[in-house]
């Protein structure tokens, strides 16, 4: 209930972030749930199923980046002087954004069923003309309770992420004079990157004879392509921090004045914040022009279904959005900084041209990542 309260008398930009954690989560129901009519539909392909539920986990975990990001950044759980007195202390808080998170998620979900039951012709008879019947096994009983269950998971995952990402935790005190570490993920991430590239090249040259059914009609890839390109994106992940800390020394080289100079220790000292859904945005893009590459290629007209077309939308846009809120947390977190900086006098166009600086870094030394990534990933099945 005082979620709820909290909810109704948050700002309208806190207000539209929920809405649009509700509207992926709807979106990611409603590709729950066709996977559902397909499974009762076609009761003889359990195993193609099965893949395509699994295929379903990519945009599910793309909301649920969205929403611990969405939760990050809630001014109504931050800690307060006087909160605790009232029985607000962090953990209370932190229980609040884990139950707000999982109001919006489900009220998503609520949404998705009820489209779903809509185009099923359950509630109000087949709308369009019955185009939707076969694609959501509309001459089929619905297991409700089946429904009801896979509706239940992203809420339930989502508020389990938001409260283990704003747990209360106790950092050890850094030495007088030291930086923040550097990550270490990044000779991991490459690893993996290498591995993931290397398991596609292998899969794609192996063939279509195992094609992944996929929600939609592309279906003529081998699993083994989707599993290399999930470790990419997993290894991109894990790399993007030591790459950002990277580009934050690299501002810093050569004899830099006080813009770069403080240009690249923001960069340096917010890494791991905005490093990770930069990676993942990253591996999303190169993915996405890899799929384009092999769409222009040789797959024709209709080679993407409605379905695979909203899962890649819902995973473009979660983590597109993701890297915004991340830096819009990041900006939060070094408001009192700005404020310093202003007050003894430094110029407002030293701040942003800082912030024009760590932009054009990052996109230098991402896009021509992206680009490489994907035409690697794409060689071996258009080639």
């Amino acid at each position: 209930m005082l979620a709820l309260r909290l909810a109704r008398g948050a700002h309208p930009l806190v207000l539209t972030r929920r809405l649009l954690v509700a509207a992926a989560a709807a979106g990611v129901g409603f590709l729950l749930l066709c996977t559902l009519g397909y499974a009762v539909g076609h009761p003889e392909r359990s195993s193609a199923s099965v893949l395509r539920l699994l295929w379903c986990v990519l945009p599910l975990a793309a909301t649920v980046q969205f929403a611990v990001a969405v939760a990050r950044t809630d001014p109504s759980t931050r800690p307060r002087p006087g909160l605790s007195a009232i029985g607000l202390g962090p953990a209370r808080l932190t229980a609040i954004a884990a139950a707000s998170t999982a109001v919006a998620c489900t009220l998503g979900s609520v949404v998705a069923l009820l489209f779903y039951l809509h185009l099923r012709g359950d509630i109000t008879g087949l709308p369009f003309d019955g185009a939707a019947a076969d694609l959501l096994a509309a001459g089929q009983p619905l297991p409700l309770a089946a429904a009801l269950t896979l509706l239940a998971v992203l809420p339930v995952v989502a508020a389990t992420a938001a409260g283990l990402a704003l747990r209360p935790r106790s950092a050890p005190a850094a030495p007088e004079g030291a930086e923040r570490p550097v990550p270490s993920g990044l000779p991991w991430g490459v690893a993996l990157v290498a591995v993931g590239l290397a398991i596609e090249t292998y899969a794609g040259r192996g063939g279509a004879g195992d094609g992944l059914p996929l929600p939609g009609r592309f279906d003529g890839n081998p699993a083994g392509v989707l599993a290399g390109w999930v470790l990419t994106a997993v290894g991109l992940a894990m790399a993007g921090p030591g790459i950002t800390h990277g580009c934050g020394r690299l501002l810093q080289a050569v004899r830099p004045g006080a813009t770069r100079l403080l240009a690249g220790r923001i960069l340096m000292d917010e890494s791991r914040r905005i490093g990770r859904p930069l990676g993942v945005v990253s591996a999303v893009f190169s993915g996405t022009l890899a799929a384009a590459a092999l769409y222009d290629a040789d797959s024709g007209p209709g080679a993407f279904g409605p379905l695979t077309g909203l899962g890649a939308a819902l995973i473009l846009a979660c983590t597109t959005a993701t890297l915004l809120t991340a830096a819009l947390e990041s900006k939060q977190g070094r408001a009192h900084t700005t404020e310093a900086l202003l007050r003894i006098g430094a110029p407002p166009t030293v701040l942003r041209t800082a912030a024009l600086m760590r932009a054009g870094v990052l996109l230098a030394v991402f896009t021509p990542l992206t680009w490489t990534i994907a035409q690697l990933a794409a060689l071996p099945l258009t080639g």
